[in-house]
């Protein structure tokens, strides 16, 4: 299995295209964003190159590639307001496997060791994620790491 991460700099329609179709997909809205009600669980927002280049001036935006195919995408935050505990040099991560043939494969393991490897070259101490008690299959890698 060639897993390969390259981290995104500049914003392209064919990547754009690929966050829009993961981060609208039915299966994986309610396991990568919060949904107070059905409303927001239907509500659909458009990723475009303007908005994914956005992104990057304060996310660190990996792609994920399996077998030289796009997978998926992983990324952190240096200190953003929605973390739970206040702490300088804290780091908030994200991965979304968003291609269903690549879940199950180790993938977000292998994601999740380079993104610590990352945070700790950035001189960042401190790692916090976020998870639904639902997402099993999460709880379990996040478990796994330690």
């Amino acid at each position: 299995m060639k897993i390969r991460f390259e981290e995104l700099t500049v914003s392209t329609p064919e990547i754009a295209e690929s966050f829009n179709r993961w981060e609208n997909d039915p299966a994986l809205i309610p396991l990568i964003r919060p949904n107070p009600n059905k409303e927001a669980l239907l509500h659909r927002e458009p990723v475009t190159v303007i908005e994914l280049a956005e992104r990057l001036m304060h996310d660190h935006i990996y792609l994920i590639h399996l077998e030289d195919q796009l997978v998926g995408e992983m990324d952190y935050q240096v200190e953003p307001q929605h973390l739970y505990k206040k702490v300088a040099g804290t780091a908030w991560i994200g991965i979304v496997i968003g291609e269903e043939s690549a879940r199950g494969k180790g993938v977000g393991f292998h994601a999740i060791q380079f993104l610590e490897k990352e945070i700790k070259q950035a001189g960042l101490k401190r790692i916090e994620l976020g998870v639904f008690e639902f997402n099993a299959n999460a709880i379990k890698l996040y478990r796994r790491m330690g």
